[in-house]
C-alpha cells in the first residue's frame, strides 16, 4: 500500500475510533478491493479499502448506451467499480429489509473506506467442505430470495444511489466477453465480426421477453463464497450476505441461477431443482405466487447468459490478468452452460454454439497464449 494511501487509512481509524485495532489483512480475489481486519479488544470490524482511481465509473442513472461506452467497461455493464458508496447503500436497504448485510460503522466514500460488521469466517464454500447440512443452507438461501421478492426493486438505494436496469445494454455486454476473450484463448483465434454479430442479434430476441417483466433487487453475485452462515440468528436472517455492492434490478431467476449453477463448486441438479422448488412455494405461501413454466424458461435464458458471461471473464483473469487458476473452472460452467441451452426457448442459439465451439474446446485451455 503507497505511504499516503497507508497514513489515510490510519487517519481513517483514528476518526472512527478504531486506531488502536490490531490488522489483519485478509487474502484478495478477482477485484481491486482489499479487505483488512480489525479487532479493538474483543470488537470485531473489518475494513474495506477501495482506492478509488482504481477502475472506471458506473455512470449516471440516465447516461445513455453510448454515454456509458465512452466511460468504458464498469459504465456499460453497471458494475460498481471503485464506487463504494454503492456498497454501503445496498447494505442500507438489504438491512431495512430484515435481511443480514453487514452493519455499516463508519465509511468515508470519498477516499475509499468502509468499515463494516464482521460476520466472521463461516462462508457456505467452507461449512459445506467441512459437512454441513447442504438441503438446508440452500433452501435457507431460497427463503432470503423469496423475502426480496415480495416487493418491486427499489428506485433509490438510500441514502443517494439508484438501482440501476439490468437492461439489454448491459447483458448483451456481459455476453460479448465470450467472443472477446475466451475465443482467443481456448480457439487461439478472435471470433470474426460476423459470428459476434450473430451472437448478438441470438441474444436479444432471447433476452427481450424478459427485460419487460418486473423486476426486483438481483444481487448479482449469489453464491457460496458471497454467503455467510449465521445459525445464531434466525430465519432469513441466517444468511450473510456480502459483494453485493454491483446490485442491480433485473429478474427473479438470476439470483437463483447464480446459486445453483456456482461457478466454483458443484450442485447437484437434484439440489439445484429442489432449491428452485423451495423458492417458488415460498413465494406462493408468502403470496407472491409464479408460473413456474415462465420461471423455469426465465431461468434458463439467464443461466445461460450468466454462464457465457462467466466464461469470458475467467478467460479474460487468466490472459489480462495472469490468474491461471480460473481456467480450472470452465469445463463446470461449460456443463452448466450445455445443460441451460437445451431449453426450447434457446434453440437457436444452442446451435450457435455447437458450432462457433467445439466440445473439445470447452475443457481447461492450454495455456500460454
Amino acid at each position: 500500500m503507497p505511504a499516503d494511501r497507508t497514513e489515510a487509512m490510519h487517519a481513517f481509524l483514528a476518526r472512527a475510533g478504531w486506531g488502536e485495532a490490531t490488522r489483519i489483512p485478509l487474502p484478495g480475489d478477482a477485484s481491486t478491493r482489499r479487505y483488512i481486519r480489525l479487532r479493538l479488544k474483543d470488537r470485531p470490524a473489518l475494513l474495506m479499502d477501495q482506492p478509488q482511481i482504481a477502475e472506471t465509473p458506473v455512470a449516471s442513472a440516465n447516461a445513455t448506451a453510448s454515454d456509458r461506452r465512452a466511460l468504458g467497461y464498469n459504465a456499460v455493464a453497471r458494475l460498481a467499480g471503485a464506487d463504494c458508496g454503492r456498497f454501503v447503500a445496498a447494505a442500507n436497504y438489504l438491512r431495512s429489509q430484515g435481511l443480514s448485510a453487514p452493519e455499516i460503522y463508519a465509511d468515508d466514500i470519498a477516499q475509499g473506506f468502509v468499515l463494516i460488521e464482521d460476520f466472521g469466517d463461516d462462508l457456505f464454500a467452507d461449512v459445506l467442505a467441512n459437512g454441513a447440512d447442504e438441503p438446508v443452507l440452500y433452501a435457507a438461501s431460497a427463503e432470503v430470495l423469496a423475502k426480496l421478492h415480495t416487493t418491486g426493486a427499489p428506485a433509490l438505494l438510500p441514502p443517494d444511489r439508484t438501482l440501476f436496469a439490468y437492461d439489454e445494454t448491459a447483458l448483451l455486454a456481459e455476453i460479448d466477453l465470450l467472443t472477446d476473450w475466451f475465443f482467443p484463448v481456448a480457439l487461439r483465434r478472435n471470433a470474426d465480426p460476423a459470428e459476434i454479430e450473430e451472437h448478438r442479434a441470438l441474444w436479444r430476441k432471447v433476452l427481450a421477453p424478459h427485460l419487460q417483466s418486473s423486476s426486483v433487487f438481483v444481487h448479482r453475485d449469489y453464491h457460496a463464497q458471497n454467503l455467510l452462515w449465521l445459525p445464531e440468528r434466525s430465519g432469513v436472517a441466517r444468511v450473510g450476505l456480502i459483494d453485493f455492492q454491483d446490485a442491480v434490478a433485473g429478474a427473479k431467476a438470476y439470483d437463483m441461477i447464480s446459486l445453483i449453477e456456482d461457478a466454483r463448486r458443484d450442485v447437484s441438479p437434484a439440489l439445484g431443482s429442489a432449491t428452485a422448488a423451495h423458492y417458488l412455494e415460498t413465494m406462493h405461501q408468502q403470496g407472491t405466487p409464479l408460473d413456474r413454466q415462465a420461471f423455469a424458461e426465465e431461468m434458463a435464458v439467464f443461466a445461460a447468459q450468466r454462464n457465457a458471461k462467466i466464461i469470458g471473464i475467467f478467460a479474460r483473469l487468466y490472459r489480462r490478468d495472469g490468474k491461471p487458476r480460473y481456467l480450472s473452472y470452465l469445463p463446470r460452467v461449460w456443463s452448466y452452460l450445455g445443460s441451460d441451452l437445451e431449453h426450447p426457448a434457446l434453440a437457436a442459439l444452442k446451435s450457435w454454439y455447437d458450432r462457433a465451439v467445439p466440445q473439445e474446446a470447452r475443457g481447461v485451455p492450454r495455456q500460454g497464449v
